[in-house]
């Protein structure tokens, strides 16, 4: 095993969790990290990003990705950097796991449509959704609401992109309950989870974007965030079809990225002595190289053109954004329609009340989003689906 770096998260001075535990109820010789990690794939949240868009609508097709395919292909390439880094690896895991938790269905479409139903209570974004999910909504101990996760953790979920100057009125919520330190930047675990969700779906979304047809091959490997490597990988297999090469490109190009963030990483943190001065750096520590940050930005927006703003899935998002929004109208109209155990626990007064039921349906997967509408409104918007 990689020896731990100076400037790693260390369970063992870990700030603790927000309710007492009694020692001899913990169960198993895990750290506080490990135990996170298992808390969070043991929680009902993290079982239902199965049946959550990623890119492409969940029912669409068995091939493409959803929130916990592409959560556990984060996980991975998390822990790779983060043990060639000498990092605490069951941290970054936890993270990666958990970090898109909160989404409601259907993507960001999804998120659009119950942010805008929400907008005079509030509001809602995925980012502080996850960290209610893991405080507030999850309900699998006796004594406490949530999985009494360790501040570490909630902090990488509430800032693993870097510094909250305007929390919402959810993370406002959470920093007042056990302060996260919202004004400073986190551990290099959280940072090292961001990247990777970067790293993720910036390859992973190629390969799903050709199955679905919506991408031209010969467009994609033009970019230049890919030529270089496409060139080496045609040089590598010059006897093979291009057509079967383009899963080479993509663990080419991962590969590529993670040494990047790796060596950039390691030479930003080569002063840096301890998880706090991490914290107060006042930057980002654990990312890409200047250079590759550019070109990846620029093949963002190549992907945004071409793939995410495709007018089918335009199409395929405005379905999707009408469902919700006609499931928040119609819960929000009359509460009377919610499950017997979410209307037992209503608040009376509002923006709580409008804020629990955003709650029931951001925790929804695509397919019971779809059936509710069905029950409540009517017949689904066509999903044009690929």
């Amino acid at each position: 095993m990689r020896p731990r770096a100076s400037y790693a998260a260390d369970p063992a001075l870990s700030r603790g969790r927000q309710h007492l535990e009694i020692l001899g109820e913990t169960r198993g010789p895990r750290t506080a990290f490990q135990r996170d990690r298992d808390r969070i794939i043991h929680s009902a949240g993290f079982r239902r990003l199965r049946h959550k868009t990623q890119v492409f609508i969940a029912p669409d097709g068995d091939h493409y990705r959803v929130r916990l395919t592409h959560s556990l292909e984060v996980a991975q390439i998390g822990r790779t950097i983060a043990r060639a880094l000498g990092l605490d690896e069951d941290l970054t895991e936890a993270l990666c796991l958990a970090h898109d938790i909160g989404h409601p269905p259907f993507g960001h479409a999804g998120e659009d449509a119950l942010r805008e139903a929400l907008s005079h209570y509030g509001g809602l974004d995925h980012t502080a959704q996850t960290r209610r999910q893991v405080t507030t909504l999850e309900t699998p101990y006796p004594r406490w609401a949530g999985l009494n996760l360790s501040w570490e953790t909630l902090e990488g979920l509430a800032k693993h992109n870097g510094p909250v100057a305007n929390p919402g009125w959810a993370l406002a919520a959470a920093d007042a309950a056990f302060g996260l330190d919202l004004h400073r930047w986190p551990s290099l675990e959280a940072q090292i989870a961001a990247v990777a969700d970067d790293i993720a779906y910036d390859n992973h979304d190629i390969d799903d974007g050709l199955r679905a047809g919506l991408l031209d091959r010969e467009e994609v490997v033009a970019q230049p965030f890919l030529a270089a490597n496409w060139a080496e990988v045609r040089r590598r297999f010059s006897d093979v079809s291009e057509s079967l090469l383009m899963p080479e490109l993509v663990r080419h190009q991962i590969g590529w990225m993670v040494n990047d963030v790796i060596e950039a990483t390691r030479a930003r943190c080569r002063d840096i002595r301890s998880a706090d001065e991490v914290r107060a750096a006042g930057h980002q520590l654990g990312g890409f190289s200047e250079e590759v940050a550019v070109m990846e930005r620029g093949f963002k927006a190549f992907m945004y053109a071409r793939l995410y703003h495709h007018p089918q899935q335009i199409l395929v998002a405005a379905g999707a954004h009408t469902i919700v929004a006609g499931l928040a109208a119609a819960y929000l109209d009359d509460s009377s329609r919610l499950p017997d155990e979410w209307r037992a626990r209503l608040p009376s007064e509002q923006p709580a009340r409008a804020r629990h039921i955003g709650d029931f349906i951001a925790g929804m997967t695509d397919r019971f989003a779809l059936a509710r509408y069905a029950e409540l409104v009517g017949p689904p918007p066509e999903m044009t689906g690929v």
